[in-house]
């Protein structure tokens, strides 16, 4: 999938790995380091709610 940041909508319901500033974003927004975030991604896909749901159980 390319990375069009004119479409921000839907960029914000998946969690791109491959870019550094969404790696940073995505970290920064969920509180968690990058390895739990890759860690996240790993276990359940890039879609950003079964990435908090995942987290969030973790806790």
């Amino acid at each position: 999938m390319s990375d069009n940041k004119a479409e921000t909508a839907h960029d914000r319901n998946f969690i791109n790995l491959s870019e550094p500033y969404e790696v940073r974003d995505w970290t920064n927004s969920l509180g968690v380091t990058e390895t739990q975030l890759r860690e996240a991604v790993a276990a359940v896909g890039s879609s950003a709610d079964k990435v908090r749901q995942y987290l969030a159980a973790q806790q």
